[in-house]
């Protein structure tokens, strides 16, 4: 496999579950503007939408979309834990956390990054991601993860998505406890790998 990736992206979600389950796979970087990537594939015939991740597989095959690629990599390896056997109520809810990651957390913070957006507009935003992290710390009491004790890999994009709080200068201390989620998930050895391999900050201490 070979995951087009750019660093601290969406694709960082992807990156980590292909650590996480022990995949094989090689990474190009892709930087946008770019005609090629850091390894020479011109990206736009990989991709045509022009956006990471994208995910090729050994057969030759494209996969596009992190929530789909996410689930595609959990349901090839289901001995990895990553996802809840499919077809299974636990299986949908897990669906539904990362519909709600992809179109209400990841979407809205993707209109922050313009940096032509008037003031008013980038407030207005901030204050909906707000309301929306409300309703994540509530769902996240008494849990270790979104699902409850295990990782999957819905928490490998919230996490990703909330990196991006930082370089936005979003203050994550209203909410103490997306702050120890946020720790706890940062501390995976995958999660510091793929860190690393990106050429981001990891964290010290690790676990499994």
């Amino acid at each position: 496999m070979k995951l087009y990736y750019a660093p601290g992206t969406c694709s960082l979600a992807v990156h980590i579950v292909l650590r996480e389950a022990g995949y094989k796979f090689e990474l190009d970087r892709v930087h946008f503007g770019a005609e090629k990537t850091a390894g020479g594939d011109y990206f736009f015939k990989v991709n045509p939408k022009g956006y990471v991740p994208a995910l090729k597989l050994n057969d030759g095959q494209v996969l596009t979309e992190a929530g789909v690629i996410l689930l595609f990599l959990a349901d090839q390896k289901p001995e990895s834990g990553l996802a809840p056997e499919a077809g299974t109520m636990e299986y949908y809810h897990l669906l539904e956390w990362i519909n709600f990651v992809g179109t209400e957390i990841h979407k809205n913070f993707g209109q922050l990054w313009r940096p032509k957006a008037p003031a008013q507009d980038r407030g207005e935003q901030k204050d909906l991601i707000a309301k929306r992290l409300d309703y994540v710390a509530e769902q996240l009491k008494n849990k270790q993860y979104l699902s409850g004790d295990k990782f999957t890999v819905a928490d490998a994009y919230l996490f990703t998505v909330l990196t991006w709080t930082r370089p936005l200068k979003m203050d994550l201390s209203k909410w103490p406890i997306l702050e120890t989620y946020m720790t706890r998930i940062s501390m995976r050895i995958s999660v510091q790998d793929a860190l690393k391999a990106e050429g981001l900050a990891p964290t010290t201490s690790t676990v499994n």
